[in-house]
């Protein structure tokens, strides 16, 4: 069962993430990933996307050649939640190996 993560669970998972943020205005979060080119960019927007599907959580995101910009939020539960925390770590997990 996805879990929305009250302010302080929030700020508490958001402080164990490495360049994560608050985006402004929203209950979600934001990291930029940088590659080495498009390619590696790209293999690491098609594990996301594996892992995003095997969940059934989506993030938004924006790709310009070596820059992957992510934005995750649960629309259905109205901000931030475990899901996203989740793919946030997957995220990282997959852009450090």
């Amino acid at each position: 069962m996805v879990k929305k993560l009250d302010t302080l669970q929030g700020n508490q998972e958001i402080n164990s993430l490495i360049g994560w943020s608050y985006v402004e205005g929203r209950d979600a979060i934001t990291k930029s990933f940088s590659f080495s080119d498009f390619n590696a960019a790209f293999a690491f927007m098609t594990k996301c996307a594996m892992n995003a599907e095997r969940i059934n959580h989506h993030p938004e995101w924006f790709n310009v050649y070596n820059r992957v910009e992510v934005t995750l939020s649960t629309h259905e539960m109205g901000g931030l939640t475990d899901l996203d925390i989740e793919c946030a770590k997957f995220m990282d997990k997959v852009a450090d190996a």
